[in-house]
């Protein structure tokens, strides 16, 4: 059953002692969203800094992304990007070249991951990189990770994922 708080316009959600606002946009797939959110959940352990939809100085606006703490947001290098959704190979290319140093997550939503991961390893040929992509499938019921009172209770043994 779907949380109601996942019904309105914007949610207040909870994870590991801290709280996040998602607003989904008017003509958004709920989707996008909801793995917004989960995503900024999965790693919140590892990235307490972690936040959504933060512009940076850059082309490409990440979905979550989390810097070095002490760090303002939109300094320096990110530390973790996510991707929630479709992303093509030439933005991936580019981000990975630019990041080397940057931990990925690529999400997508009730889909196989082995024609992503094919894309996405064709992406990271020849790329020096010093930290690792995950590429995670979402199950189609993922809204049962989030309650009533907007808690997202959500860990990488609920989830398939794939770390390159």
């Amino acid at each position: 059953m779907t949380s109601p708080i996942l019904t309105r316009h914007k949610w207040m959600l909870r994870a590991h002692g801290q709280h996040i606002v998602i607003v989904r946009g008017a003509h958004e797939r709920f989707t996008h969203p909801l793995m917004k959110a989960l995503l900024w959940a999965l790693y919140l352990p590892t990235y307490p800094n972690i936040s959504v939809e933060i512009r940076l100085a850059d082309k490409y606006k990440p979905d979550v992304v989390a810097f070095e703490p002490g760090v303002a947001l939109r300094a320096g290098v990110p530390v973790f990007w996510g991707e929630a959704g479709q992303v093509n190979r030439h933005k991936i290319e580019a981000l990975v070249r630019r990041y080397p140093q940057t931990h990925f997550a690529i999400a997508k939503w009730d889909a196989r991951l082995e024609p992503h991961l094919a894309l996405i390893q064709k992406a990271l040929a020849g790329v020096p990189r010093h930290a690792p992509l995950d590429v995670i499938r979402f199950p189609e019921d993922s809204d049962r990770f989030i309650d009533a009172d907007g808690m997202i209770t959500l860990t990488h043994d609920e989830v398939t994922w794939v770390r390159l």
